[in-house]
């Protein structure tokens, strides 16, 4: 079955060739990156702009990060090809989360007000490390960052998409910057 590229979640990129066998380096953007990227493992990539499935033939890890070889990738040319491309999945095959815990996709595109009802912005993007997470959000004034922390995220409903904040005081102004053209 063919999936549609926009419905499915991105999971990791491919950073470079590794080898002369046509394994890559995958940088992941998943917290789960051990149960991911698994001899086994359906994948998908974008290939002459189609959405195509692959299949992972092998996997280590090195510095945290997978090494993977794909099914019909044989060379370091094979490979190369594959250099900055998108890794997804379907949102199907996600591990599930616990409860309030959210996957930064889920959040992007969110509705953003205050308590009071105050309209703060869009989330555009989940930024930080873990532990440091923290919302950019496209505001009229140019983006706000809050940090995703329960203390000021005290409601969030993906289905909705909307977050409601209880930011202390000043928080909206001090960490508000213009958006750079780039960024829209």
């Amino acid at each position: 079955m063919a999936e549609a590229w926009d419905d499915l979640v991105l999971v990791g990129r491919i950073a470079r060739t590794h080898g002369h066998r046509g394994a890559v380096i995958v940088h992941p953007d998943t917290d789960f990156p051990e149960e991911r990227f698994v001899a086994g493992a359906r994948l998908w990539l974008l290939r002459a702009g189609k959405p195509v499935e692959v299949t992972i033939v092998d996997a280590w890890f090195h510095n945290g990060r997978p090494i993977v070889t794909i099914e019909g990738v044989d060379s370091m040319n094979d490979a190369e090809l594959l250099r900055g491309a998108e890794v997804r999945v379907p949102e199907a095959t996600l591990q599930p989360l616990p409860e309030g815990a959210f996957y930064h996709f889920q959040l992007t595109g969110c509705e953003v007000s205050t308590l009071s009802g105050d309209i703060v912005g869009t989330v555009r993007a989940v930024e930080g490390e873990a532990g440091n997470h923290r919302l950019s959000i496209a505001a009229e004034s140019g983006e706000v960052l809050v940090p995703l922390v329960t203390a000021i995220c005290v409601s969030i409903d993906v289905v909705a998409r909307r977050i409601v904040i209880d930011p202390p005081a000043g928080l909206l102004d001090v960490n508000r910057r213009a958006i750079q053209p780039a960024d829209r």
